[in-house]
């Protein structure tokens, strides 16, 4: 059989066709199929002792019958074993590393080989989602990078992918917005830094609003005013909502970060009344204290926690354009899977909103898509708490990203002065920019954790930095050589490794199948961090161990191949993560 891509889902295909051939209940069966530990083989299925256990049958010879029942080709590819009760071992042999190496020798190679995995789906990816009128700060990078992430990952393995900004521009803050910009504004400020500007109005009008009970009442009929089109409070709005676009269209290119549709919560305000409508003919929604609501009482924590839709003053809220937004998404985008990024705090909201969604879907016959909310946690100073200025302010996105670029900068002004400034500048934008965007990527998506710039813009550790330096290191090789890494030519005549170096670096690359698979499965770029790093490891003590430059043609052009398939592995993760490599550091 040729040499798949996703070596171990090919096994799993072959075990469940080999338990039908070998008398087992087929549909019973699951091959449990898991990375082994190294000493033992590059594959472990342990499902023959689930299988026996539950029948009462001896689980070695079970696992003798599925290894019986194999296909002949398997033993080309594989040494396979049995271990302890039951345990079936899959060693991949030299020539099979080799032929993977040279099926997957691109790309487009890699990217053909991974289609599989989601192809034929569509993803509807909601990211960064700011509010207007507000600047980016710090916290909003960890949704934009995962985002870009997920969504560049999804697409690589094949699916189709929507990515949309749900910006905030139509909620509660634009009725102290509005209010503030009639009472509070100072025009000069507004013309100079509008953006600023309109952040202090917001914060001004916040204040009144707590202050005064009256305020509130009057930042709340401005809202309604705006949301039932009235065209002085509209044209506010539309303003606003050019300033505020401007500004973060400005991080997103520094981020080199896109997306498809920027369709804010204005866009769904017509499309509120048949949420509303169909609700009520669900019998979902009913009437509460002036509000409409939708109570889930078969919940632990929802039976009395009322799911606001519409606010009792007619305003609608992020329920109703969330319910919206959700139906848009299966008629208009067709959306297969839905998946939103937020921090962790709205994990009640959306679990409300899918518990609300699914049982409307279901009343109306609507197909149900996949839905995955995407949290992570805070970023942290070195004290423990959100990360902040020394006044307390939030620190401005574009100010990090700016110090992050002049910090690397002046680290490779001391390790590389030798090149020209214009050059300088370039390695700093993609090592800075790199250096926090992976620093957040490579943590645990789901947890905080505490950034310090020593440890971002390390060259030691499980870095951008550190990478970026290995994919520098490995284009010097064939630099030095004269030679494109990418050349063909250049590993033509290349052996089945050998020595242990070479033989542990070539399982790793092809590790990268099952990277990409458990890393798009759980939406968690973290996982496809770690590889690459352990990667860059596993090369750094294959090129200790082994010389890659020697006199005889066949060794040279493996460990030159490994090189190369080393750097395509690296340069292709690290641009799924959305960072810029480099040839020279």
């Amino acid at each position: 059989m040729p040499v798949a891509f996703a070596i171990a889902e090919e096994l799993n295909t072959k075990l469940i066709a080999a338990a039908a051939t070998a008398g087992l209940e087929a549909n019973a069966f699951a091959p449990e199929m898991r990375t082994a530990d190294p000493q033992h083989g590059d594959f472990q299925a342990n499902g023959a002792l689930g299988y026996a256990k539950a029948r009462k049958l001896n689980p070695r010879t079970i696992a003798e019958k599925l290894i019986a029942a194999l296909p002949p080709a398997a033993s080309e590819h594989f040494d396979v074993s049995i271990a302890g009760p039951g345990f079936i071992n899959f060693k991949l042999k030299p020539a099979t590393l080799l032929g993977w190496l040279q099926t997957y020798d691109s790309v487009e190679h890699l990217k053909s080989g991974a289609s599989h995995f989601y192809g034929g789906y569509r993803h509807v990816v909601d990211f960064s989602s700011p509010n207007t009128a507000k600047q980016l700060h710090v916290g909003h990078i960890r949704g934009m990078v995962i985002g870009e992430a997920i969504s560049r990952l999804l697409a690589f393995c094949g699916a189709e992918v929507v990515r949309d900004n749900h910006i905030g521009d139509w909620g509660t803050q634009f009725g102290k917005l509005i209010w503030g910009y009639k009472h509070l504004r100072n025009d000069a400020a507004l013309a100079s830094d509008p953006l600023e500007e309109l952040e202090r109005i917001y914060k001004a009008a916040d204040a009144a609003t707590k202050e005064n009970p009256a305020t509130l009442d009057a930042a709340r009929a401005e809202l309604v005013q705006l949301q039932n089109g009235d065209a002085e409070n509209r044209a506010l709005w539309h303003s606003i909502n050019l300033i505020s676009a401007g500004a973060f269209d400005k991080i997103y290119r520094q981020l080199d970060i896109r997306f498809d549709h920027q369709l804010g919560e204005s866009f769904y305000n017509e499309k509120l009344q048949r949420v509303y409508d169909e609700l009520r003919e669900a019998g979902l929604a009913e009437e509460s204290q002036g509000a409409l609501v939708v109570f889930h009482p078969e919940h632990p924590r929802f039976k009395t926690q009322p799911f606001i839709i519409r606010k009792s003053d007619g305003a609608s809220n992020y329920a109703s354009t969330d319910l919206a937004t959700m139906l848009y998404r299966i008629e208009h985008f067709k959306a297969h899977s839905i998946v939103i990024l937020t921090d962790a705090r709205q994990s009640d909201h959306f679990e409300q909103l899918w518990l609300t969604t699914k049982k409307w879907f279901e009343k109306k016959g609507y197909r149900l898509p996949r839905f995955e909310h995407v949290m992570f946690g805070s970023i942290l100073g070195e004290d423990g708490k959100a990360i902040k200025t020394r006044s307390g302010d939030p620190i401005k996105l574009k100010a990090l990203l700016d110090e992050a670029e002049e910090r690397a900068f002046q680290l490779v002004t001391e390790k590389s002065r030798e090149l020209s400034e214009p050059e300088r500048r370039d390695i700093a934008n993609a090592v800075g920019i790199g250096a926090v965007r992976y620093a957040d990527l490579a943590q645990n998506r789901s947890s905080d954790y505490v950034f310090t710039w020593d440890k971002v813009l390390s060259f030691e550790g499980n870095t951008a930095p550190y990478l970026l330096y290995a994919v520098a290191r490995i284009h010097s090789i064939f630099r030095k050589l004269g030679q494109d890494a990418y050349d063909p030519g250049v590993t033509t005549g290349a052996t089945a490794p050998e020595t242990a170096a070479e033989i542990a670096l070539a399982r790793k690359l092809v590790g990268f199948a099952s990277t990409l698979s458990q890393t798009t499965a759980q939406l968690r770029p973290s996982y496809l961090c770690t590889y690459l790093y352990e990667l860059a490891g596993e090369f750094s003590s294959f090129y200790t161990a082994d010389k890659v430059i020697v006199d005889d043609p066949a060794i040279r052009a493996r460990r030159l191949l490994l090189c190369a398939r080393t750097l395509l592995v690296l340069e292709t993760g690290l641009r799924l993560l959305g960072l810029r490599t480099l040839t020279r550091m």
